[in-house]
């Protein structure tokens, strides 16, 4: 039986740089770390294949020039039960909105696990569109996100949140 094929294709957002990989399900990864499509595609236990990203890119390009304020695309999301509930939770987040980890915690009924939210939300395998860069601290500054610190305050300035 061979891997399942997935699809890449390089999105870039002025200074950074994203590979973005499908399945035949959906969107299944946005790496922001700039690692290879040959690499990830192993790392996801799949074979690397041509085409099948184009409406991921041009909605991604539609968000970055600010034109598009929600994703409307398959998502093939994989994690344990408790992961795929915070991303769920995630993805109702509007867009220029911020929520805590804690209020997330309380969103699917677990009020004291922040810090298992927190660790749910930085596996996140789908950053920008789930969006994970949404989530701030408790007393509403800036923490973790897989790209950095200023990527996150990039992309919620985009969306008209400041914060410092």
């Amino acid at each position: 039986m061979s891997a399942e094929p997935v699809y890449a294709d390089s999105v870039r957002f002025e200074n950074w740089q994203f590979t973005v990989m499908s399945s035949r399900a959906g969107v299944r990864l946005i790496d922001l770390h700039g690692m290879s499509p040959a690499v990830l595609a192993s790392r996801l236990k799949a074979r690397l294949a041509r085409g099948g990203n184009r409406d991921a890119v041009a909605q991604l390009f539609e968000y970055f020039s600010g034109f598009r304020r929600q994703f409307d695309l398959p998502l093939d999301l994989r994690g344990t039960a408790f992961q795929l509930a915070v991303w769920e939770k995630l993805l109702g987040v509007p867009y220029g909105e911020t929520i805590s980890y804690g209020e997330l915690a309380l969103e699917i009924g677990k009020p004291t696990a922040a810090r298992a939210v927190g660790a749910a939300v930085g596996a996140n395998p789908i950053p920008i569109i789930v969006p994970c860069h949404r989530v701030i601290g408790k007393t509403g500054g800036l923490v973790g996100f897989g790209g950095g610190l200023d990527l996150k305050r990039r992309l919620l300035a985009l969306e008209g949140v400041i914060l410092d």
